[in-house]
């Protein structure tokens, strides 16, 4: 078809560091509106915009698409269950009792976790200068993460939050390594679309509950724009530009991608808190561009 040979494909890479851009946005306003909004009304609202959003884009491929939506509807149910309705509701939950920091630096072991797991029930290999990227990316992380002195790692204390927040990291690890069992062929708005719903289904109960505890969004500007950007950047299009950036160049190298989290981190905090980054922001910003390279090339 004329239309499909003449599409415009963006590089796969591009994609990937605009989500790491928007999932930062979606850690520093998770952190701050959590007095304002809970964290299971967060995770609900935002995946309820995102679905209005991709729903008109979907629906036009519903019906010819209708017997692939059956026959993969297990993999999509996993999906939707643990990307949509897991990890984001998981690190919200994480953030009311845990520092940026410690979320930040949890968040950065995604990239091994993903290859762990690739490892072990794919068989997937990573090439030597691959697995030397990834080790000088995560040093990158770590650097800005303890504000280069080692001796912070060292200090930091896991709680309750923590916990949640290495549950949110092995959902997202599954998550990547379960794209692969996506069903071929699917058009990717009917995909996330499919796996919205699940979420969605998932979180409605768990938000009339903490409804039920008395713990409600306080309504204002500020809370409204937050829920805004959280369904539309890190949700709709952060998502989208996920998912082809892993079936692009797969797992491994998609997930290495988080590691760009704390370099946005940085430069969203020097835009709009006015903190000036230091020489372990730089340091750590040249690291993890340097491990990304290494594994990029062949």
């Amino acid at each position: 078809m004329p239309a499909e040979t003449t599409r415009f494909h963006p590089n796969p890479y591009l994609l990937l560091t605009l989500t790491a851009l928007f999932w930062s946005g979606n850690m520093v306003l998770g952190r701050g509106i959590r007095a304002d909004v809970p964290p299971l009304a967060l995770a609900f609202w935002r995946w309820a915009i995102a679905f209005v959003l991709v729903l008109p884009l979907a629906l036009p491929h519903l019906r010819a698409q209708w017997p692939l939506l059956k026959a993969g509807w297990k993999p999509l149910l996993l999906l939707g269950l643990i990307g949509v309705g897991g990890y984001n509701t998981f690190a919200y939950i994480a953030l009311q009792t845990t520092s940026a920091t410690n979320a930040v630096l949890l968040n950065s072991f995604i990239p091994i976790v993903t290859i762990a797991i690739s490892w072990a029930f794919l068989g997937k290999r990573l090439r030597c200068l691959e697995g030397l990227g990834v080790v000088i990316s995560l040093c990158g992380a770590l650097t800005i993460v303890a504000r280069g002195d080692p001796a912070v790692l060292a200090r930091l204390n896991l709680n309750l939050g923590d916990v949640w927040m290495l549950a949110a990291v092995l959902v997202w690890a599954i998550y990547t390594v379960g794209l692969a069992w996506r069903p071929a062929g699917m058009h990717p708005m009917l995909m996330l679309a499919a796996m919205t719903a699940v979420g969605l289904a998932t979180l409605a109960p768990a938000y009339a509950w903490e409804m039920m505890q008395g713990r409600r969004i306080n309504v204002s500007i500020g809370s409204l724009a937050s829920l805004a950007y959280v369904g539309i950047f890190p949700s709709f299009l952060g998502y989208i530009f996920y998912n082809r950036g892993v079936a692009e160049v797969g797992a491994n190298k998609a997930s290495l991608f988080i590691h760009l989290m704390p370099v946005f981190g940085t430069l969203l905090a020097a835009v709009f808190l006015a903190e000036i980054p230091l020489w372990y922001h730089y340091l750590g910003i040249a690291l993890i561009f340097t491990g990304i390279w290494l594994t990029m090339r062949k």
